[in-house]
């Protein structure tokens, strides 16, 4: 895999996330796109939408007019129909038409995925990208985190993502899957406890999925609320002033513990004298990271360790993205089989 020193080469970072799509370019491109695709149910959807297909946030604004589909579901590529891998396919080919190719352009990509994709799908993702893009490499999106963060050696980085939770002890080299670790919960997994939290605290309550992802993203938290958490919804069809602050507080906190427990059995994989600087160096990465409180209450459950610093990435939604770039920037394609499976040449 050779570049021709003339030709113009687009390079994109892609972040392939269950719950959000991000997407960078060296031509200074940012974009950011919710990882669903919706097919309208009948004749009248097609003819209100005006279109056989919805993307990102518009399919989940028309979601009764739609059937949807979200390519990844806890952490990896579904794949129980035709439908959901069409489905995949058609939102990596928006996120690269959003990047503006022009005519001429060889279209090079590092896509970063969830750990658990990363490992199981990559045959099959290869596959999406294959066609879209001229040269792809597929990698996991906490190593994408790393690399863009410059967190090589003694680091541990925690992606908190929609469908699982990535570990990734960063030792130096380019992390294998012995580095890494996925909890199988995520934003989804409290998004749902959440949904049937509050449908039990305030009966006839209308309520769904997709609401209490709004109200997680925008309110959640651990520990002290600071002020009570009070929403408008609909009880029994009229509007109504909610209070959320308990539900909230106690679903966002269940994934606190296996957090924890998952750092104390990723430190262990660094050398004795190395750990202390490790937990110096723990970064909080992925949509979750906005959690409230979050990195505040790991570091006070992990007291008897010595000191823990856990600071968080300062751009969630372009993490990892702005690392796929970054590498795809450092490392010309034809390097890329260094680091993993490359698709096109």
């Amino acid at each position: 895999m050779t570049t021709n020193k003339t030709e113009r080469v687009l390079l994109l970072g892609i972040d392939l996330g269950t719950a959000r799509t991000a997407v960078m370019s060296n031509r200074h491109f940012r974009g950011l796109v919710h990882s669903v695709v919706g097919y309208p149910k009948d004749i009248i959807g097609v003819k209100i939408l005006n279109r056989t297909r919805v993307i990102g946030a518009e399919a989940i604004e028309h979601r009764s007019l739609l059937d949807l589909y979200h390519p990844l579901q806890d952490g990896v590529l579904k794949e129980t129909s035709e439908k959901d891998l069409e489905a995949a396919r058609e939102l990596v080919q928006h996120v690269v038409e959003l990047a503006a190719p022009m005519a001429g352009d060889r279209i090079c990509g590092i896509i970063g995925v969830p750990a658990r994709a990363a490992l199981s799908n990559k045959g099959q993702l290869h596959k999406i990208f294959a066609g879209l893009m001229d040269v792809a490499m597929v990698v996991s999106e906490p190593f994408m985190v790393a690399y863009g963060q410059n967190r090589l050696n003694n680091a541990l980085i925690i992606d908190v993502g929609a469908g699982t939770i990535d570990l990734c002890a960063m030792r130096g080299t380019i992390p294998g899957p012995e580095n890494q670790l996925s909890i199988f919960k995520g934003g989804h997994y409290i998004d749902g406890l959440l949904e049937a939290a509050i449908r039990d605290a305030h009966p006839g309550v209308q309520m769904d999925r997709y609401l209490a992802q709004a109200i997680k993203e925008r309110h959640g938290f651990v520990g002290m609320a600071g002020e009570p958490v009070i929403v408008p919804l609909r009880v029994h069809g009229r509007p109504a002033e909610v209070d959320v602050t308990e539900a909230l507080r106690i679903t966002c906190e269940t994934i606190v513990g296996d957090i924890v427990e998952s750092i104390k059995r990723m430190i262990l994989l660094f050398d004795p004298e190395c750990q202390a600087a490790v937990l110096a160096n723990l970064l909080l990465a992925g949509g979750g990271s906005r959690i409230r409180g979050l990195a505040p209450m790991i570091e006070q459950q992990l007291q008897e360790y010595g000191e823990v610093k856990v600071s968080v990435a300062s751009d969630a939604d372009f993490a990892g993205a702005e690392g796929a770039l970054k590498l795809a920037t450092e490392l010309p394609p034809e390097y890329w089989d260094q680091i993993g499976e490359v698709v096109g040449g």
